[in-house]
């Protein structure tokens, strides 16, 4: 069996699958003999093929490895799944192998994005697939396969960081520093069921990047619970305040209009804008013509304001950075903001206090948090509950 490690870059190999590098050939497991079994590591940054031949001790092994250690390098990126395909071709030569390379939910993009291609290249009937968990603050998963280190493998793996890595250390890359939550010392790994698995994994973790429009409802909405009940009140909460007919309601950032067609069947009527072009292709056709589908942005609208409404629909859209001071440009006199608590106090709340042209008419709870299942069951995630304020434009 040869193992193939498809990682971005050389100290990947390491971090994430020390277990591999350095398993013992299977013949030799209860003889305690540590001479290595055949491993290729595939560099994802520079397309390198790295042999390690059977017989090769553990340390020899990272020596290796740690020569291709490179500076910081945020242009690197993986050179998709064409060129992996024939690098994980020649590394199998036609033999028994097995593939291990990052999980498409790995938080550090530049890492799950090659592991998605590198899973995309292989052919069916192809090797085996392992992705390691990898980085992954946001989501617990369930492996199917755990390795833990014993005090020793976890020592050398220290030592490797220390030795060769300590620019990685320093550095202030999110992509690239190497904090003790990077440094596993149990090694997990999960082989995903299907190609919708990794898709949907690597899609959660877009946020506003174009690769979250790679899947439709990529943040479930059609199948979970939890966005259910949110989306269901918040549509009461709306009613509340601007029943249907007292005017169009502007929803900014409707993505494929899990909110816009409630909004509708309740008999208001929407305007609905979604800048990501795949997304209001999907909105489009979920709406029909029951609601107006526009391609603006928030800075768009304000700039522009060429929408005016009877109320504008901020759901769970303020968490990116935009200017707040926007919100005085929007053609309406009510603004209802969703947000999840904490972005509500450290955001919302602080720069109301002093917004001259705003003041908060009210303040629902929509959702608890919880915790729920994601991917087909593949991990699970806290899902932070969902606050609505409604704003209302004073004379100031």
């Amino acid at each position: 069996m040869i193992d193939i490690v498809a990682v971005l870059r050389a100290e990947d190999a390491v971090l994430d699958f020390l277990s591999v590098l350095t398993a013992p050939e299977p013949r030799h497991r209860q003889h305690g003999d540590h001479e290595g079994h055949e491993v290729h590591v595939l560099l994802g940054d520079t397309a390198e093929h790295l042999v390690l031949p059977a017989g090769l001790p553990p340390a020899e092994r990272l020596a290796a490895v740690a020569r291709h250690i490179r500076p910081v390098d945020e242009s690197a990126a993986s050179p998709g799944p064409e060129v992996l395909a024939g690098l994980i071709e020649a590394a199998a030569r036609g033999a028994e192998a097995r593939l291990w390379t990052h999980s498409p939910a790995d938080t550090r993009r530049s890492r799950g994005r090659l592991g998605r291609d590198a899973a995309a290249a292989v052919a069916p009937g192809g090797p085996p697939v392992l992705h390691a968990v990898g980085h992954s603050p946001y989501l617990q998963f369930i492996s199917d396969l755990d390795r833990p280190l014993d005090r020793a493998g976890v020592e050398a793996k220290l030592a490797f960081v220390n030795r060769h890595c300590g620019h990685l250390l320093r550095t202030e890359s999110a992509e690239y520093v190497v904090q003790t939550g990077r440094v596993h010392a149990t090694e997990r790994f999960f082989a995903a069921g299907s190609a919708d698995e990794r898709e949907r994994l690597f899609a959660l973790l877009a946020s506003l990047d174009e690769d979250a429009a790679t899947v439709p409802d990529p943040w479930e909405f059609a199948t979970s619970a939890y966005e259910a009940e949110r989306l269901d009140r918040t549509v009461a909460w709306i009613a509340e305040h601007c029943p249907p007919g007292s005017g169009p309601l502007i929803e900014v950032g409707a993505c494929e209009g899990a909110l816009t067609t409630r909004l509708t069947e309740k008999g208001f009527t929407v305007h609905a804008t979604e800048p990501n072009p795949a997304f209001r292709q999907r909105l489009t056709d979920a709406v029909g013509d029951t609601a107006r589908v526009h391609p603006a942005f928030l800075e768009e609208l304000a700039a522009r304001p060429q929408l005016p409404g009877a109320a504008y629909l901020l759901i769970e859209m303020l968490y990116y950075g935009q200017d707040l001071a926007l919100l005085d440009r929007l053609p309406a006199d009510l603004v209802f903001v969703a947000l999840e608590p904490e972005t509500l106090a450290t955001r919302l709340t602080p720069w109301l206090e002093s917004a001259p042209h705003w003041e908060k008419a009210g303040e629902t709870p929509l959702v608890a948090p919880a915790l729920e299942t994601v991917c087909g069951g593949r991990a699970y995630l806290s899902k932070r509950g969902s606050v609505g304020v409604l704003l209302r434009r004073t004379g100031a």
